[in-house]
């Protein structure tokens, strides 16, 4: 059986080691920074070191710009592997947030023109950061176990619904400014020592379900929603991702693991291409759960009783 290729865009936010570990090749994007200079962006620091990154987007949080891999680098990073008569799945951040899916759509059409045997396939995440990073490793291990290029793409279709978003964001302006936050306004100008909650919902955004009192209630009321939306906690991968909250992620992983026994829990950096976008002061945990409701009626009901009990 031919051996597939996996790819994904920069915003997956994996690491070179998780890179390296299940054989996944990200795309890098482009970051303008405040002094218009234009830079290839991996999961990685070389821009510049995590925190002096963070404290500078703060000072300059309209000065920096993203943009994903255009049609043509889509394209040049399938066609090598079209070469060599390899199948590729290409996996990107959401539709709802960016170009990139299109992009690679587009991509993949010039390629097939050129290579038409070639088998190249493209599914949409509707995730981004640590979650989209979280979907690809996954699915590296269903390539690992044997399972079709198209099994596998398949299997994100059926279940990219299923990844969960759990923590909080003490600085939605970011997320809001880029359009990537719905249900923010109701928070804003009351973001002194409240814990605004958010989740993946149904379009690949990310919704604001409900607001803690406090790191305290917050961390409480996230461990009673993940019990009531993780299904079998205790064979699963969890990512918690971090913006300048380290201590904070630490603190969480710890919760984490005495309540649910996970196989596995990383904590994993936003990098700067999907970073400018986030901003600082994300903490949340990532993991596969009960489907998302398309209202997300059901989450916040979840998140509701939650608090009330915690605050």
């Amino acid at each position: 059986m031919n051996k597939f290729a996996i790819m994904a865009d920069a915003t997956c936010d994996l690491s070179k080691d998780f890179q390296e570990q299940y054989d996944i090749k990200v795309l890098p994007g482009h970051v303008v920074l405040p002094d218009k200079t234009e830079v290839t962006a991996y999961p990685d620091w070389a821009i510049m070191p995590r925190e002096e990154f963070y404290a500078d987007l703060k000072k300059h949080p309209t000065d920096y710009a993203t943009s994903p891999p255009n049609s043509q680098e889509f394209a040049n990073a399938m066609e090598e592997f079209a070469k060599t008569g390899t199948d590729v799945l290409v996996i990107t951040i959401s539709s709802a947030i960016s170009g990139a899916f299109g992009f690679a759509c587009s991509g993949m059409k010039q390629v097939l023109e050129k290579y038409p045997e070639a088998k190249i396939h493209c599914v949409d995440s509707m995730r981004y950061g640590p979650g989209f990073g979280l979907m690809t490793v996954l699915a590296a291990r269903l390539r690992d176990e044997g399972r079709t290029m198209e099994e596998v793409a398949q299997w994100l279709e059926d279940n990219k619904n299923r990844f969960h978003q759990a923590g909080w964001l003490d600085d939605l302006t970011f997320v809001a400014r880029k359009g990537r936050l719905t249900n923010a306004k109701a928070f804003f100008g009351t973001l002194a020592g409240i814990k605004p909650i958010g989740e993946f919902d149904y379009n690949g955004l990310t919704t604001v379900i409900g607001k803690a009192k406090g790191a305290k209630a917050a961390y409480a009321a996230l461990l009673e929603y993940i019990d009531k939306t993780i299904e079998d906690p205790e064979n699963q991968t969890i990512f918690i991702a971090q913006t300048s909250r380290l201590p904070q992620a630490e603190k969480y992983k710890e919760l984490l693991r005495e309540r649910f026994h996970p196989k596995e829990i990383f904590i994993n950096d936003v990098h700067p291409f999907c970073g400018v976008n986030v901003g600082p002061g994300l903490m949340a945990a990532y993991y596969i759960g009960k489907p998302i409701s398309s209202d997300l009626s059901e989450e916040k009901a979840i998140l509701e009783k939650a608090l009330a009990g915690s605050n």
